[in-house]
């Protein structure tokens, strides 16, 4: 539709006949497209309401390896070399040795005090008091965390990713330390409001073969526009294609008034197929072995390593393809160890191990639980 301000907006047929939309063929929307043929549009409705979009966490361990995959390109397995060197401390100049984030394999978003009251007050500082929030923004830790370490972030908040930084760094360690200073920031800052609307319309007249009445057909557009950026000014998180549109990437709809008629521009019928689940990246990876509780911050990226060195998988496009041999693999272990290959068994393992830490579970009846019938299980692959 082209409104009497910019942009185009685009609307989708939201019901017909007050029911939503059943166009199982072809046929039937090709027959939408002749109904609507040469037909105008009125506003119906606008309606607008503000709404908030917090800021993120700090950076755990997976979501670390998960932005530096989809911002920055790097495999999971450079951003932890990259990280380690930040961490074990970098020459600066009369600073000497500094370790310029904190350790980077950690499941927590707890950050102490002290960095606390330094991000906040650089933040009030440099962006204003609008961007602080009243307190400070605490994050929770999901419950089956270790919460041994803080959040990824920088020693010093205030040690900015600048050219002199730059000067001391490699360029991808220079962009990795960037993406956390940047991320630690934002999670301090104040939340981004928007103003989203959602505007209806019905047909104003008909000139067509058909004449289709006014309650035949009901489209619908919404959108939003940023009304204050807060954390957004500093930071914006990236998104995979399949993980959906966050709110400040809707479109912006130009203003447009009750009962306005609104020309439209073309009607396009589009056909849409279910797909299957993209193929694993790197970071969907991650995300689901966090997801399903397999593995510990220290070791998401030795299971990705395994699988290409391996040659179980090859990384083609960015995503991970299964070779003949990994395909051959998975098939035997899961058909002899369908126990141990399922998805619940490591994460039952961490939390059997955590109640032996805890003193609630003795370590023998652990590995007996687990010896008797894997046992059998091995000598019958054997």
């Amino acid at each position: 539709l082209n409104a009497k301000k910019p942009p185009l907006l685009t609307a989708r047929l939201s019901k017909k006949a007050d029911e939503a939309p059943q166009i199982g063929n072809e046929a039937s929307a090709k027959e939408i497209v002749d109904d609507l043929d040469g037909a105008s549009y009125i506003v119906k409705s606008v309606s607008t309401r503000e709404k908030k979009r917090n800021p993120v966490p700090p950076f755990i361990t997976s979501t670390l390896q998960q932005e530096s995959s989809r911002k920055l390109r790097f495999s999971v397995k450079r951003t932890m070399m990259l990280a380690q060197g930040l961490y074990e401390g970098k020459e600066l100049g009369k600073e000497g040795a500094v370790g310029l984030i904190t350790y980077m394999r950690t499941d927590s978003t707890r950050v102490s005090e002290d960095a606390l009251t330094e991000v906040r007050g650089f933040v009030s500082e440099r962006y204003g008091q609008e961007f602080l929030p009243n307190s400070p923004n605490i994050y929770k830790t999901k419950k089956d965390a270790q919460d041994a370490h803080e959040g990824v972030r920088p020693t010093d908040p205030t040690r900015k990713p600048d050219e002199r930084l730059a000067k001391k760094l490699t360029a991808d360690q220079f962009k990795l330390y960037e993406l956390i200073w940047k991320r630690f920031m934002a999670s301090q800052m104040a939340p981004a409001v928007f103003d989203t609307t959602t505007v209806d319309f019905l047909i104003d007249g008909n000139e067509g073969k058909k004449a289709a009445q006014p309650r035949d057909y009901l489209f619908r557009s919404t959108g939003s526009i940023v009304k204050f950026e807060g954390f957004l000014t500093l930071y914006r998180e990236a998104h995979e294609e399949g993980e959906g549109r966050a709110l400040e990437d809707e479109q912006a709809l130009p203003e447009v008034a009750l009962n306005e008629k609104i020309p439209v521009k073309e009607i396009v019928p589009k056909q849409h197929f279910t797909e299957p689940p993209a193929r694993f990246s790197e970071a969907s990876l991650v995300k689901e072995l966090e997801r399903l509780g397999i593995g510990r911050p220290s070791t998401y990226a030795s299971i990705i390593s395994v699988l290409a060195d391996r040659h179980y998988v090859l990384l083609e496009q960015r995503r991970f393809t299964p070779t003949p041999l990994g395909e051959t693999v998975a098939k035997i272990m899961v058909m002899q160890f369908p126990d141990i290959f399922n998805v619940e068994f490591t994460s039952g393992m961490e939390g059997e191990l955590d109640k032996v830490e805890a003193g609630s579970m003795g370590w023998q009846d652990v590995l007996g639980d687990f010896w008797t019938p894997f046992s059998v299980a091995l000598d019958a692959a054997n």
